[in-house]
């Protein structure tokens, strides 16, 4: 592991954890999306934060990166569970409580957490989000690009999980539909970034499967006017997953919400041009 990683056992499973910044510090904890792991967030976004005077968290979800993993295909838990995850991960780190920047179903998992275990939420930022969550349905709101159901539509089987370099152009490949069209497409740096992401796993198939195999539980858009922590909603305006309307509809839905779209972003996480903006966003929203 990492200098700076550790393992963290939370509702009896290992999660990996790693912080920049003191500890003394007001805590923010990242919240990765589906299929995804810690390096979802760049060192440099996470150092960038703990330099404005707070204590950085970010951490592999189950089946991410080299926290506790289960069978491809069958994923003994449910969005429930990695919501009473995070929860437990702020005790068990002593904060009292924390501030939550989720994406995508980090953001669905910041939500619950805001309103089962409001003691452990100091505030609330929400990137690429949908009120209620992915994995239920969103009337009245704008359904999936045409090009990003194609690329659905047309998608082959999964790798071989085993062939490092199938996996490797699999994943290069799945991040491309989700991109904003009106940046280039960075190959070699997504490559770069895939290759760390798949050395780095544990088990790599069942973090790029399980996620989004979850019951994702009872609706609770009908409950987001209970939310009562400052809550700042970002999204991209070239989201083809959740069109920008999605984030909208959650700031509008959340007592007191922020709304600040995201130029030339897509369903991905806060791209390095983003961040002077999103940085002093997130130093303000929880100073």
């Amino acid at each position: 592991m990492g200098t700076n990683e550790r393992i963290v056992e939370v509702n009896g499973v290992d999660l990996c954890v790693e912080s920049f910044g003191d500890p003394a510090h007001p805590a923010i904890l990242l919240l990765h999306g589906a299929g995804e792991s810690l390096l979802a967030w760049d060192d440099e976004f996470a150092q960038r934060l703990a330099a404005g005077g707070r204590y950085v968290v970010r951490y592999d979800s189950r089946d991410a990166g080299r926290s506790t993993t289960y069978p491809v295909g069958a994923p003994a838990y449910g969005l429930r569970d990695l919501v009473a995850d995070a929860a437990g991960l702020i005790e068990a780190l002593g904060v009292g409580r924390a501030h939550l920047v989720g994406m995508s179903q980090g953001a669905a998992v910041a939500q619950l957490v805001a309103l089962e275990y409001p003691e452990r939420v100091a505030s609330l930022t929400l990137a690429s989000g949908t009120p209620g969550g992915p994995g239920h349905e969103h009337p009245g709101l704008p359904g999936m690009t045409e090009e990003l159901s194609a690329f659905f539509a047309g998608e082959g089987p999964a790798p071989d999980w085993a062939d490092r370099s199938a996996v490797v152009d699999y994943l290069v490949e799945s991040m491309r539909p989700f991109a904003a069209a009106t940046r280039p497409f960075d190959l070699e740096a997504q490559r770069r970034s895939a290759e760390r992401v798949v050395d780095r796993a544990a088990d790599i198939g069942a973090q790029l499967t399980n996620p989004y195999l979850l019951d994702a539980g009872a609706p609770w858009r009908d409950r987001l006017g209970r939310i009562s922590a400052p809550t700042l909603v970002l999204h991209g305006t070239e989201d083809p997953l959740f069109p920008i309307g999605h984030g909208r509809a959650l700031a509008a839905e959340i007592p007191g919400a922020r709304f600040l779209p995201l130029d030339h972003t897509g369903h991905e996480v806060f791209p390095a041009h983003t961040w002077d903006t999103v940085v002093a966003e997130i130093l303000a929203h929880t100073a």
